[in-house]
């Protein structure tokens, strides 16, 4: 019985291997990303070194952009015995396709900006008169594209 508890790992142990926090460990342990096992002794979960694998693998995936739930599904496919490589490819390849239009968004939103401030540069402050809140912001063309609900 005291092999089984020597290769067992405490939550802070398993974190640490991980180079993560035990609150991490604690919440993937919550939301049934690991599966520790108890000790029936003191009630402490016990790490093995395939809760350590899969704590890396989530770390890795979350890295590269996964979300809790993706990694709970390409964990539950390799769990069942089917391939999560194409649910792996699919989730990247339109999280690259949503990324780049999100970039683009913020490319846009950047220039406006920074013709907003360029343009304020050489107006006075101003106090509300009642007719007008901030002149800088009412006096900045809005384009076409605004909708109006923006």
């Amino acid at each position: 019985m005291l092999e089984y508890y020597m290769c067992a790992l405490t939550v802070t142990e398993v974190a640490r291997l991980a180079n993560t926090t035990p609150h991490a460990v604690r919440h993937y342990t919550r939301i049934g990303l690991l599966h520790p096992e108890r000790n029936p002794d003191n009630g402490y979960r016990l790490y093995r070194s395939a809760d350590l694998d899969r704590l890396q693998f989530i770390r890795q995936a979350k890295w590269l952009g996964y979300s809790l739930i993706e990694i709970r599904a390409i964990l539950d496919d390799a769990n069942q015995g089917r391939s999560p490589y194409p649910r792996v490819r699919e989730i990247l390849q339109k999280r690259i396709v949503t990324n780049r239009k999100q970039l683009e968004e913020m490319r846009i939103l950047q220039d406006r900006m920074e013709q907003a401030v360029a343009q304020w540069n050489d107006m006075p402050d101003g106090i509300p008169d009642g007719h007008s809140v901030c002149h800088l912001i009412e006096s900045f063309a809005v384009s076409d594209g605004m909708s109006a609900g923006d």
